[in-house]
C-alpha cells in the first residue's frame, strides 16, 4: 500500500463549531509548539476552533483522540495551535502544511470552507474534518448523527419533566448544532405519541428550523440569558447545544437548587464540567474514538479519503446517551427500559430519526 507519509496526512477535525470560552491564542503554529516535527516521528497537528483545547467540548475531545493515538503508538508525535478568530483558520492550517505535518486536524464545523480551500490548494496533502464534509478527495470527514442520541435525550427529558415543558437552544444556527435540536424535539414528540402525553418542547421548531440561539459558543452570560427565558416559560429540563455558552445554563441550574435540570452535549458533562449535580445526562459524540482510529490508520500507512469517511451512530457507538450519574436513582426503571428498547429500534432502523442536518 502506498505510504501515507508521502501524502502527509492533514486531518482536520471540524467539530461543529461548538466551542467554549477557554483562552485561545491565534498565532500561527511554530516548530516548538508542543511536540515539534522532524526526525522519523509521524506528526499529527491540530488546529482548534476558537475556544482552545480546554473547551470541555469539541476541541478537548479531538485533542484527547490525538493523545490516545500517541499513547498507543510511540512513533506518533502530536501538537496543536488555537484559533483566536475565524480569520486564523487558514493561516494556522497553512503553517502546518508548510511544516510538513503528516496529519493536520482542524476542529469545528465552522472550519469547513477554510479546510476545503487549503485542501484543494494542496492536493497531495490529506485532510480530515469532523462535523462537516467538504466533498474534497483528500479530506477525510468524521461526522456524527447526533439526532439519534438527541432523540433519546428528548424522550428521557419528556419522561422526567415535572412541568410538562422542556427546552433546547443553540450557539449558532448551523447543521452540527441544529441536528441535536431536531433529534431532541422529535424525541419529545415520540414520547407524547407513545404515552398520550402533551409535553411541550420549547426553543426549537423543527418544521420552520427556527428557535433560540446565543450567537456565541463562548459567552456564558448569553447562555444563561436564553435558558432563563425558557425557564420563565416553564421549562424544567434544558439542553444547551452551545459549547461554553451552555455552562451559563448548567451553572445556573445547579445554583437553582433543583428548580430545573440540564442535558449536556458532546462530552459527558459529569466528566467535563463542574455541574454534574444539575446534569441529567449527555448526548455524547465519540470524537476521541474517531480521531484516534483515523490517526492510527494513517500512521500505519493506510490512505484515508473522503469516500470512506466516518459517520457515528447509535449502532457503532459513535453517538450515545451518557449515564445518568447523580440522577440514576431518580430515573424510573420503566423509563430506562423504554430507552434501551428505543436505542435498539433506532439502531435497527425500525424507528426512523430524521434531520435536514444529518450526514449524507
Amino acid at each position: 500500500m502506498r505510504s501515507v507519509r508521502g501524502m502527509r496526512i492533514a486531518s482536520i477535525i471540524a467539530a461543529g463549531g461548538l466551542v467554549l470560552s477557554a483562552a485561545a491564542c491565534g498565532e500561527a503554529p511554530d516548530e516548538d509548539n508542543n511536540a515539534g516535527s522532524g526526525g522519523e516521528k509521524y506528526t499529527a497537528c491540530m488546529v482548534t476552533d476558537v475556544g482552545g483545547i480546554d473547551d470541555k467540548s469539541f476541541n478537548a475531545s479531538a485533542w484527547k483522540g490525538l493523545q490516545d493515538a500517541e499513547a498507543e503508538n510511540s512513533n506518533i508525535e502530536i501538537k496543536h495551535t488555537a484559533s483566536r478568530a475565524e480569520a486564523d483558520y487558514e493561516p494556522n492550517l497553512t503553517q502546518y502544511v508548510n511544516q510538513k505535518c503528516d496529519f493536520i486536524l482542524a476542529v469545528g464545523g465552522l472550519m469547513l470552507e477554510s479546510t476545503k480551500k487549503i485542501a484543494e490548494a494542496n492536493p497531495d496533502q490529506q485532510f480530515g474534518i469532523v462535523d462537516a464534509n467538504p466533498g474534497v478527495a483528500n479530506v477525510y470527514p468524521m461526522e456524527f448523527d447526533t439526532a439519534q442520541a438527541g432523540f433519546l435525550a428528548g424522550y428521557v427529558a419528556a419522561g422526567m419533566s415535572q412541568s410538562g415543558k422542556v427546552g433546547t437552544y443553540g450557539g449558532m444556527k448551523i447543521p452540527p448544532v441544529t441536528i441535536f435540536m431536531d433529534g431532541f424535539v422529535d424525541g419529545v414528540a415520540h414520547y407524547n405519541q407513545a404515552k398520550s402525553a402533551k409535553v411541550q418542547a420549547l426553543g426549537w421548531n423543527k418544521d420552520t428550523q427556527n428557535g433560540s440561539f446565543t450567537n456565541s459558543f463562548e459567552k456564558q452570560d448569553e447562555g444563561k440569558k436564553v435558558s432563563d427565558a425558557l425557564v420563565a416559560q416553564g421549562a424544567d429540563i434544558i439542553m444547551p447545544v452551545a459549547g461554553g455558552a451552555g455552562l451559563g445554563t448548567t451553572g445556573a441550574a445547579q445554583a437553582s437548587g433543583g428548580k430545573y435540570h440540564t442535558i449536556w452535549v458532546d462530552v459527558d458533562g459529569c466528566e467535563s464540567t463542574p455541574n454534574c449535580p444539575a446534569i441529567l445526562t449527555t448526548v455524547v459524540k465519540n470524537i476521541p474514538g474517531a480521531v484516534k482510529e483515523a490517526v492510527l490508520k494513517a500512521a500505519g500507512d493506510e490512505k484515508l479519503n473522503a469516500e470512506q469517511g466516518f459517520v457515528g451512530t447509535l449502532a457503532n457507538d459513535g453517538v450515545s446517551l451518557a449515564p445518568f450519574h447523580e440522577y440514576d436513582s431518580k430515573v424510573p426503571a420503566e423509563l430506562k427500559a423504554e430507552l434501551d428498547k428505543l436505542k435498539a429500534d433506532i439502531a435497527a432502523g425500525t424507528v426512523k430519526v430524521e434531520s435536514p442536518a444529518q450526514p449524507k
